[in-house]
């Protein structure tokens, strides 16, 4: 019960993010810059104490997978809040979060993995809800068009942020993996930010408070939850919690930001959600049928080998 309280709350903290973007008045990339900032700043004491051996045993090549994780990471940040200056939170938010369509797409087409009907049909199905929120946006204004556009390039910067990341994350522990990637991110933002002459420091108090909120609730609180849930909740389990994020943040933006809901953006959002919600319930499916026939080969298996033994004594006692 704790492990399903925590992934509501995950949800509704992650569903926050957008929110808090829509309030500050710095510019996207600075924004991200300090998202991620703070959140190196508030696990720095914790990875030095308990963690810091571990990147003794990185290599070059872990080192290339980790700067490249988290360049497309700085860049997914940049791009998606870009795209909440232009678009609404419920078209941005149902937008950027399609990963799971990219991350089987990108295992199709990288990893040759192979792609039921099933999951073929959820996929057309969540393209289709963005194309009705896509069209409808565009008939609103060419603006929340090109808002739409920055979320989708957005949701396939993290897609590859995280099929990037899965070589680290089977030889690091969770915090080691996100303070690295969160810093190198940091890093590449500061020099973004400084190639484009932002200021890193003339902002009014009320953002700098939303910049530690989305150091902490989001980015700390939110997914530190549904990691700590992944250890009695399956992963299919997590990425349906986090679909929830989407109507978080839509009812949110609703009340707080006082943005009205269109019908082609319900209608898409519908549309989405059932797709990618379709697909993680045949994953769960297909793996729980993968691990019942296991269990019943090596059930198998072992009656064999007593029966095998049995039978050999049977006879020398014979």
């Amino acid at each position: 019960m704790k492990a399903y309280i925590a992934l509501i709350i995950g949800a509704f903290s992650i569903s926050t993010s957008a929110i808090f973007v829509k309030f500050t008045e710095a510019p996207s990339a600075v924004t991200a810059f300090y998202r991620l900032f703070f959140a190196v700043v508030l696990m720095t004491p914790l990875f030095v104490a308990k963690h810091r051996r571990e990147t003794k045993g990185m290599d070059r090549q872990d080192w290339a997978f980790a700067a490249l994780s988290g360049t497309l990471l700085a860049f997914h940040f940049i791009l998606w809040f870009e795209s909440l200056r232009y678009t609404s939170v419920a078209s941005s938010v149902v937008l950027v979060t399609l990963q799971p369509l990219f991350a089987f797409v990108g295992g199709f087409l990288f990893f040759k993995e192979k792609m039921t009907i099933s999951e073929w049909v959820s996929a057309l199905l969540a393209i289709l809800g963005s194309v009705i929120i896509s069209w409808g946006d565009f008939q609103i204004s060419g603006e929340a068009l090109y808002g739409d556009m920055l979320a989708l390039i957005a949701c396939a910067m993290v897609t590859g942020y995280w099929l990037v990341g899965q070589h680290l994350r089977k030889q690091l522990t969770l915090i080691t993996y996100t303070y690295i990637v969160y810093g190198i991110a940091s890093i590449v933002l500061s020099v973004y930010v400084a190639l484009f002459r932002y200021s890193f420091f003339s902002y009014d108090l009320q953002d700098w408070w939303y910049f530690i909120l989305l150091a902490v609730i989001p980015t700390l609180f939110g997914h530190s939850l549904f990691n700590w849930a992944m250890k009695w909740v399956n992963a299919a389990m997590v990425s349906m919690a986090i679909l929830f994020e989407r109507i978080g943040a839509i009812i949110l933006a609703y009340i707080w930001l006082d943005e009205k809901v269109h019908l082609s953006q319900a209608i898409g959002s519908f549309f989405i959600i059932v797709g990618i919600g379709a697909y993680m319930f045949g994953k769960h499916v297909k793996r729980i049928k993968k691990i019942v026939a296991f269990k019943k080969r090596t059930c198998y298996s072992i009656k064999r080998r007593c029966y095998d033994e049995i039978t050999k004594k049977y006879k020398k006692c014979y």
